[in-house]
């Protein structure tokens, strides 16, 4: 219990110290909001268009910090953060562009980091064999390839050269959004160059820290105990080894996913695709202020939660993390 109220302390503490700066950078720079969206067109700027846009987005230059600062909590707290330059609510753009960085962004990064662990786990478990000297190699050196490189490369061979897949969007023009088969099948045909860009860049980030946890754990002597037992190969590296090794990991899993959903801005400028990554590029040239600090607030909290879900779930897999 002390263990789980001490992580939540620490949740709250630095999400307060998230939303203190994300109040004090818009303020500390020249400007408002309102100034900002104006200097992006040409010309003298209208003080009537000026007024207009401060009260639409709560700019009160006669208010004082420490009221504008409980106000500004307040806000975050009843989920109000603004309207966007284009009048739309910020928690209703950002919502509808969530879902499609969930199903693209969301689900390679859990499928990169399957296939990274798995590999780096049978790697260790098999020093010195051929599928230790060519398979994590492999997915190591495609980790540092740069993830637009690889995106150019998928659009190039499979939509311009062999035409069998769309370059860009995240379904066809015209298509009516439903549950329906072909529908989704569209959604799916235009997430595959995509997805395999981030899983082929990300699998390899993986690999070699599984494979160093599972060496350092197969040297265990419980790990040793269970191989005199008798029991299946497979069964001591799973509950294991595997086990155990897993756990370093499972926290920077959880920093990668609270990452994901912010986007992955190059895949997603680069086809088009309409997730949290592309909207966060428009909000920073559109010099949308309340869209970029409600995206702000919106990756802090998503990477707070999922390391505060990595902790509990180590602590259910291994007991003494409870006692520290």
């Amino acid at each position: 219990m002390r263990y789980l109220a001490r992580r939540l302390g620490l949740f709250v503490v630095t999400l307060w110290a998230a939303l203190t700066v994300n109040f004090i950078i818009p303020r500390v720079m020249p400007g408002n909001e309102a100034q900002a969206v104006l200097a992006t067109f040409r010309g003298t700027v209208n003080p009537a268009a000026l007024k207009a846009l401060e009260i639409q987005f709560g700019t009160n230059v006669h208010q004082s910090v420490f009221a504008s600062y409980f106000q500004y909590l307040g806000n975050c707290l009843t989920g109000h953060f603004g309207v966007t330059a284009q009048n739309v609510s910020v928690v209703s753009e950002i919502g509808s562009k969530l879902p499609w960085t969930l199903g693209l962004v969301g689900i390679t990064t859990v499928i990169a980091f399957v296939i990274g662990t798995v590999a780096g786990a049978i790697s260790a478990w098999r020093r010195g064999g051929r599928f230790d000297g060519i398979v994590p190699p492999s997915l190591f050196v495609l980790s540092t390839v740069p993830v637009f490189f690889v995106g150019l490369l998928l659009i190039y061979v499979f939509a311009v050269k062999l035409g069998w897949l769309p370059l860009e969007g995240n379904y066809s023009i015209g298509a009516t959004p439903s549950f329906s088969a072909s529908f989704i099948g569209d959604v799916l045909k235009h997430a595959i160059l995509p997805g395999i860009s981030l899983v082929v860049v990300t699998a390899g980030l993986w690999v070699y820290s599984m494979r160093n946890n599972m060496v350092t754990t197969i040297s265990e002597d419980y790990v040793k105990m269970a191989r005199a037992k008798g029991l299946k190969e497979t069964r001591v590296m799973s509950g294991y080894a595997g086990r155990n090794a897993i756990l370093p990991n499972l926290t920077g899993f959880a920093m990668q996913i609270g990452y994901v959903l912010g986007g992955s801005i190059a895949v997603e400028y680069l086809f088009s695709y309409p997730g949290l990554g592309y909207l966060f590029y428009t909000s920073t040239t559109d010099h949308d202020l309340p869209l970029m600090q409600g995206l702000f607030l919106f990756y802090t909290l998503a990477v707070l939660v999922c390391v505060l879900l990595a902790d509990l779930f180590t602590a259910v897999l291994d007991p003494r993390m409870r006692e520290a």
